[in-house]
């Protein structure tokens, strides 16, 4: 067997002890390359100058002895074992010592226990190593983002509140920045998410670069960056966010035979001993960045307190999370309103259009003009529009409707361009039980002729299951009535802005007329919005078209059962 090779430090003044030594771990089948020191300076050298398995050291020595020679070890590197070797230590200095954290002490005239002991040693110090290099990368992985190695959320917010306290104690000014990439997303729908996350990677190292060695630099999550300016003012915050923007701006990425390139929107807010918690400051640069990007992207905007637009926008993002609270926490509701056919009998409701709405805290009815602006803005739109057609679907489930009658849902243009909604659908219609000729879907006419080919197979294959489409707020946009040709929609739905008016308006009463009987040429139904009295309703008939809904057909009411069902739960 051949002999094991073991860095040893000798800490001993007796060179003639150390020889014994040597002998005896030669003699057990050790081969040492060991070093010799006698005092507390020699110590700390030889443990800087390389590394060592193990060190042995005397107990008593001039101006020296074990525990001092311990502590120094243990100070240099916690891991590294330490035995005492001595020909005179007491029980008492010798528990001490082991309390200390020493792993053996061997009396000299018992050399034999040695070589087992630095054995032993070896192998529970390879043990002990490998748990601390756990433990850090556990540590690590808390406090830092894995993709690029910046902090990570958690760890840039204790920094936060560590400045926000200094602030507090020795006032002072420091900024943060926000960034968002621009159009990042093209290189994940393009070349996927490995794509996108080297270039995350690349792009980690270029703000790495720019930044000052003292700033605090972090990825939030996604394709968003933190920067903690300590000591920093607006003034010089503004340079610092206009060098990163350049450096962005000028970066190029390649992936598979392909070149890409991003900009990022910054946001900046100053701190101070006013600035409020971290969370305040954060929403304010979010608000700021988001600011930016409005402005046409690979814009910097400053956070000013005044800011009648940056209000208006914190306003929208205190919406987002009431409106995460109420796809969380059963705030949202359904209503519907009646569409009564005009060239029939007027008294049967041909349709219900379904309606969302919102309850605050007190159980108040928040309308979705409120609250639909910041979710278009904010990207939750999907969300909410998978809620309504779950909902919707369950209620038309439980609720089948003689002859026919059926139900419209609204679905916005983010859900037109969602591939996974249309499966989502059909598994709703499936789980539910509902006849697909039952559901109406309303799309707006800007959401249809903006995403035209999506839009159009969006609906063919909803079709195919045997759902209806309707064109809501027809004339509301850039209308052209040449997509008439081409959108699979069953129902044009006349926007409310040519309804009002109708009996006193004669351009009004012409463009409802064009669009009706365009509308009959395509062999499509019309449908009036915000008809609001019989007056309307007879000038309506007049022209011929088919449907009508609003105050003067009828309100919006809640769904009688799903509302019974909410009191009762509320109750229990």
């Amino acid at each position: 067997m051949p002999d094991m090779p073991v860095q040893l430090l000798f800490v001993e003044d007796v060179e003639d002890d150390v020889l014994l030594i040597l002998r005896e771990l030669k003699r057990g089948g050790f081969e040492v390359d060991y070093r010799t020191v006698d005092s507390a300076k020699a110590l700390e050298s030889a443990l800087t100058e390389r590394a060592w398995d193990i060190v042995v050291t005397d107990h008593n020595m001039p101006g020296f002895d074990s525990r001092a020679a311990f502590e120094i070890v243990h100070h240099h590197n916690p891991d590294l074992p330490v035995i005492i070797v001595s020909g005179s230590i007491g029980e008492e200095v010798a528990v001490a010592a082991m309390r200390m954290g020493a792993k053996d002490y061997i009396m000299k005239d018992n050399l034999r226990r040695l070589g087992p002991a630095i054995r032993r040693e070896l192998d529970d110090s390879g043990a002990r190593r490998a748990r601390r290099r756990a433990e850090a990368a556990i540590k690590h992985l808390a406090l830092h983002d894995p993709l690029t190695g910046l902090d990570n959320r958690t760890s840039f917010l204790e920094a936060l509140d560590a400045v926000l306290d200094k602030t507090q104690r020795q006032d002072g000014h420091h900024s943060l920045l926000f960034l968002d990439l621009d159009q990042f997303k093209v290189v994940n729908d393009t070349c996927g998410h490995l794509a996108g996350d080297e270039m995350l990677k690349q792009l980690a190292d270029v703000l790495r670069r720019t930044v000052r060695a003292n700033d605090r630099l972090a990825r939030l999550g996604g394709d968003e960056f933190c920067i903690l300016l300590e000591s920093c003012v607006l003034d010089r915050a503004r340079e610092i966010a206009e060098t990163l923007r350049l450096a962005v701006h000028d970066f190029r990425f390649f992936w598979n035979g392909k070149l890409f390139s991003v900009g990022v929107s910054i946001g900046i807010v100053g701190i101070d001993r006013n600035s409020g918690g971290a969370n305040d400051i954060l929403s304010a640069a979010d608000i700021a960045c988001y600011a930016a990007k409005d402005r046409g992207r690979d814009a910097i905007q400053v956070y000013e307190q005044d800011d009648v637009e940056l209000t208006r926008r914190r306003g929208e993002m205190d919406w987002v999370g009431r409106i995460d609270n109420a796809l969380d926490g059963g705030h949202f509701r359904l209503w519907r309103q009646p569409i009564r056919s005009l060239t029939s009998n007027g008294a049967n409701v041909h349709h219900y259009e379904l309606l969302l709405r919102m309850l605050d805290d007190d159980g108040n009815i928040i309308l979705p003009g409120a609250f639909l602006p910041a979710a278009e803005r904010y990207d939750r739109m999907r969300a909410i529009d998978r809620w309504v057609v779950d909902k919707a679907l369950r209620y038309v489930g439980e609720h089948r409707s003689p002859g026919e009658q059926f139900h419209s849902i609204n679905l916005s243009g983010a859900s037109i361009g969602d591939d996974s909604l249309r499966k989502f659908v059909g598994d709703r219609i499936a789980e539910h039980r509902v006849d697909p000729r039952s559901i109406c879907f309303e799309v707006t006419e800007t959401a249809a002729i903006g995403n035209f080919t999506v839009a159009v197979d969006f609906m063919q294959d909803l079709r195919q299951l045997g759902c209806r489409f309707a064109l809501d707020d027809f004339g509301s946009g850039l209308s052209s009535f040449a997509y008439l040709k081409s959108l699979p929609v069953d129902f044009i739905k006349i926007d409310g802005r040519f309804i009002r008016s109708l009996g006193t308006d004669p351009m009004d009463r012409a463009i409802v007329e064009a669009i009706h009987k365009v509308a009959h040429v395509a062999n499509l139904q019309t449908i009036a919005e915000f008809v609001e009295d019989t007056a309307i309703v007879e000038v309506l008939r007049t022209i011929g078209v088919d449907f009508a809904q609003g105050y003067g057909i009828g309100k919006p009411e809640p769904l009688p059962e799903l509302e019974r069902r909410a009191v009762a739960n509320a109750t229990r």
